[in-house]
């Protein structure tokens, strides 16, 4: 079992990320203003299922990567500090484009439906640098319980964050839309937070010394 202390920073974490624009999120808002909030939730059962696709392929490959490669660690804290950095700039440059912003989508059925959020979900960066680069910086190698053990702790953790906030986002998205449209300066409020705080990690995340 993870320590409490990496727990809760894992899960503010995966929160910020969560709350940042990506692939999921501007997948699902537009689904769910265009086709409804049911489209939008069976959207985000595909989304989930390819969360636990990587959460067991990452769980099975770190324990694997940690145990034949010591500095594993420093590359992966690098990589993912750099992501967060990343992250928090496209938050805030000039000319960001909101996620809330409509997008024009067809009408699917539930099968697709379920299926372009399971795809959309892996053919995504983020997703992927959370599992292979930010997760094992927050495993106690000796201690603690295996390696797999705490990878998928922490992985039921990311997943149950991110298919939760997803959920809200997804029932509320046309009230949210219609709000952020009205009141410009509200989406430079929401930007410059978020890209606030991603940075905080990031750099939090690179100065931490080695478990």
């Amino acid at each position: 079992m993870p320590e409490l202390s990496s727990l809760l920073a894992f899960g503010l974490i995966c929160l910020g990320m969560v709350l940042t624009p990506g692939p999921n999120m501007i997948y699902l808002i537009s689904r769910s203003i265009c086709q409804g909030r049911v489209a939008g939730l069976i959207s985000l059962g595909g989304v989930a299922l390819g969360f636990v696709v990587y959460m067991l392929c990452a769980a099975l490959g770190i324990t694997a990567l940690l145990m034949a490669v010591p500095f594993a660690y420093d590359a992966l804290k690098l990589g993912g500090a750099l992501y967060l950095l990343y992250l928090a700039w496209q938050a805030v440059k000039p000319g960001g484009r909101s996620a809330f912003q409509l997008r024009d989508l067809p009408q699917d059925g539930p099968r697709r439906l379920f299926m372009m959020g399971f795809v959309t979900n892996l053919l995504n960066p983020k997703v992927a640098v959370i599992y292979l680069s930010l997760l094992p910086q927050f495993i106690v190698p000796d201690g603690h319980g295996s390696v797999l053990a705490q990878s998928l702790v922490l992985g039921f953790t990311q997943i149950m964050i991110s298919v939760s906030v997803n959920a809200l986002i997804a029932l509320s998205a046309g009230s949210i839309a219609s709000f952020l449209a009205a009141k410009p300066l509200w989406q430079l409020v929401q930007r410059w937070l978020m890209g606030t705080v991603l940075a905080g990690l990031a750099v939090r995340m690179a100065l931490e010394g080695r478990r």
